[in-house]
C-alpha cells in the first residue's frame, strides 16, 4: 500500500466531524492527539461520550490469529474491506499475510486504490459502464493491479464486453454460483454457469479466471448443508477447467468464505482436485478482525474448533448514563446512530465510575431511539446517573460505518492511535 496516503490521514486535523473525541483537540492534527497519549476514561482528557473505541491487543490478536489459521490451511486470504473500509486496517491485513482485500462495490474500490492497494477481489457482479471504464484505466495506468469480480449472467457478461472495449488488459473475472434458491446473486444451475462462462470466452476483454461464491447464503444453514454448496462450487472450477474454459489462466482462483463457515471451506478447499493450473484457494472472511459481542460471536467457526484459538471483540462503545428516572429504568447517551441494531440490540458489558469498573450485572439494553438506550434494570442493581456504560456490539459491518474516527485504546484506556474510515 501507499505510505504516503497512509500518511497523509496522520496529517488530517482534528475538528467537528469526529465524533467522541476531546473538544480541546480542535485543530490538533491525528498524529498530533495521537503523540498525547491520552486516556479515554480521564475526565482531564477530554473524550466525550458516546464514543466508539477499538482495543489496541484485541485487535492485534484478531489479525495474528487469521493469519495463523489461513497459513495452517493453505488458504490465500482477501478480507472482506467493507466490514471497516478502513485503509488502516486494510494495511494490517495486508502486513499479517492477506493476498489482497475483497470489496462489494466500486466507491469502495476507489477507496482501497487510492491507497494503493494492489490485489482487489470484488465479490459482486458489475455492469457500471462509468466504472468498467475506470477500472479499465486504473489496469491500463498500473500493470502490477489485479482486479477480479464476478459475473453470473450471460446480460451481464455482453454489458461488461459492451464497456471494456478497447481496454488495454482483459478484467479478470469468477462465475458466481448461487447458494441455492432464495439465496442472493449467483447462477442457480451447473448449466447456466456453463452457458456464462461461454460468453467471458467470447469477450475478448473478459478472462475467465475462476469460481467463487457465499455459503453464508445456504438457505437452513447447517454444516452439510454448506459442505454440500462448497463441493458442487469445487465441481463446477473442475468442469470448467475440463471444458477448456479457463484458457491460459496462470492460476485458477476458487473462492468462498464469509466469517461464519470458514472451517467448512477449509476443509472442502482441502480436497480441490489437481487442476490444469495451480489453484488460489482464496477466503473472504471479513468480520473478524474486529469481531462482536452477538452474532458473530455466536456464530464464529472457532466455537467449532476450540483447538484452533479464538477471536476476541475488539468493539465498545462508551455511553453516560444522563437519566435515572426510575428504579428500574435508565437511559444513556448513545443511539441507532452511534451503535449497530441491524441483527442485535448493544449489551451492557461493564460499568466505570469514578476510575472504577465492574461488570454490568443486572443491567439489560431494552431497546435504542436515535440518541439514547434504554437501559432495564433489576431491583438493587447500583448505576448512576454519570455512570459510563461499556456497550458490546453485534454485526462489525454496520458498526464502523457510524464512526468517520476511532480511537485505538489499549487496555488501561490510552490512546495509541485512530483509525479513519471511509462510507
Amino acid at each position: 500500500m501507499s505510505t504516503e496516503a497512509l500518511a497523509r490521514l496522520a496529517e488530517e486535523r482534528v475538528d467537528h466531524r469526529f465524533k467522541g473525541l476531546p473538544p480541546d483537540a480542535e485543530g490538533l492534527t491525528v498524529a498530533e492527539l495521537a503523540a498525547q497519549r491520552r486516556n479515554l476514561f480521564s475526565a482531564a482528557d477530554g473524550f466525550t461520550a458516546p464514543v466508539l473505541a477499538l482495543s489496541a491487543e484485541r485487535l492485534e490478536h484478531n489479525l495474528a490469529l487469521m493469519e495463523t489459521y489461513t497459513e495452517r490451511h493453505g488458504l490465500a486470504f482477501a478480507p472482506h474491506g467493507k466490514t471497516s473500509m478502513a485503509p488502516q486496517l486494510f494495511h494490517r491485513q495486508l502486513e499479517h499475510g492477506a493476498w489482497g482485500i475483497t470489496l462489494a462495490v466500486p466507491h469502495q474500490v476507489r477507496v482501497a486504490r487510492a491507497f494503493g492497494v494492489q490485489r482487489v477481489f470484488l465479490a459482486n457482479e458489475l455492469v457500471d459502464a462509468p466504472a468498467l471504464r475506470w477500472i479499465a484505466g486504473e489496469l491500463a495506468a498500473d500493470p502490477g493491479f489485479r482486479f477480479l469480480c464476478y459475473v453470473d449472467s450471460v446480460r451481464g457478461v455482453e454489458l461488461m464486453d459492451a464497456a471494456l472495449r478497447g481496454a488495454a488488459r482483459p478484467v479478470e473475472v469468477v462465475v458466481e454460483l448461487g447458494a441455492g434458491e432464495g439465496a442472493r446473486t449467483g447462477v442457480r444451475t451447473e448449466a447456466a454457469a456453463h452457458a456464462v462462462a461461454d460468453a467471458v470466452a467470447r469477450a475478448d476483454t473478459l478472462r475467465l479466471v475462476g469460481v467463487a461464491g457465499y455459503e453464508g447464503e445456504v438457505p437452513q444453514a447447517d454444516p452439510e448443508r454448506v459442505r454440500s454448496y462448497l463441493r458442487r462450487l469445487v465441481a463446477l472450477a473442475a468442469e470448467l477447467d475440463k471444458a477448456g474454459l479457463f484458457g491460459d489462466a496462470r492460476e485458477i482462483v476458487v473462492s468462498a468464505g464469509g466469517s461464519a463457515w470458514f472451517d467448512a471451506v477449509a476443509d472442502v478447499f482441502a480436497g480441490i482436485p489437481a487442476l490444469s493450473a495451480p489453484v488460489l484457494k482464496l477466503l473472504r472472511s471479513g468480520a473478524y478482525v474486529s469481531h462482536d459481542d452477538g452474532h458473530y460471536r455466536r456464530l464464529t467457526p472457532f466455537a467449532r474448533v476450540p483447538e484452533e484459538g479464538a477471536l476476541e471483540p475488539a468493539f465498545r462503545l462508551w455511553a453516560q448514563v444522563v437519566s435515572r428516572p426510575t428504579p428500574e429504568q435508565a437511559f444513556a447517551n448513545a443511539g441507532k446512530r452511534d451503535a449497530a441494531h441491524d441483527l442485535d440490540l448493544p449489551t451492557a458489558e461493564v460499568v466505570r465510575r469514578n476510575g472504577a469498573e465492574h461488570p454490568a450485572t443486572g443491567i439489560t439494553v431494552s431497546k435504542l431511539s436515535d440518541q439514547h438506550t434504554w437501559l432495564r434494570t433489576e431491583p438493587g442493581t447500583e448505576l448512576e446517573v454519570g455512570d459510563w456504560v461499556g456497550l458490546g456490539l453485534s454485526h462489525p459491518c454496520t458498526s464502523f460505518d457510524k464512526w468517520q474516527l476511532i480511537p485505538v485504546a489499549e487496555a488501561d484506556g490510552t490512546v495509541v492511535d485512530y483509525v479513519r474510515t471511509f462510507f
